[in-house]
């Protein structure tokens, strides 16, 4: 597949919880769990197998002490998707004031199109809700790099479109990492 020369981000919100439409389905092998004590290289392992293929890089490229400290912020939750005892999928929330952001999430390639996808998404933005303040909203943003369900999935979630931009595709996301 050849990237993209251009890098297109796409910004979503929601500004009030009326908008979510949720979509939970009952899995008996599937469960969410919140990771309370984030070590780095769990950590890095979920977001390299979940992220890697679609141009994650900003985390495997900062500093371990960068990376720790943001792990260790409290505004910060990590919930990993287990499917028959395998970690499947995360989501990290970043609450900002009023605001939670949806920082990362996917699956693992294994488990995309099984389903698992909406649910998690799911999960977070009801997690997100419960987060955040008065007057505040749940965002999240994609970019062309990503999954071709992401942006679908997002809107069948309610999200909506609030900004697009454009930008030459930065190095880091066109050369393979060692």
């Amino acid at each position: 597949m050849t990237k993209p020369t251009t890098l297109i981000t796409t910004y979503l919100q929601m500004t009030s919880p009326e908008q979510f439409k949720p979509a939970f389905s009952e899995s008996p092998d599937f469960n969410i769990i919140k990771i309370d004590r984030l070590d780095p290289d769990y950590y890095l392992f979920l977001y390299r197998s979940v992220g890697y293929e679609w141009g994650w890089r900003d985390r495997l490229l900062m500093p371990r002490a960068e990376l720790e400290t943001i792990l260790a912020d409290e505004a910060r939750e990590v919930h990993v998707a287990y499917a028959d005892g395998v970690p499947a999928g995360y989501i990290e929330l970043e609450k900002v004031g009023d605001d939670v952001e949806i920082a990362f999430f996917g699956l693992r390639k294994l488990f995309i199109g099984r389903g698992m996808g909406k649910h998690l998404l799911s999960f977070g933005i009801e997690r997100a809700w419960e987060l955040t303040g008065q007057g505040g909203r749940v965002w999240v943003h994609t970019c062309n790099l990503d999954g071709e369900a992401a942006l679908p999935n997002y809107q069948a979630r309610g999200f909506a479109i609030y900004d697009v931009t454009s930008e030459p595709m930065p190095e880091k996301y066109v050369t393979d990492l060692e």
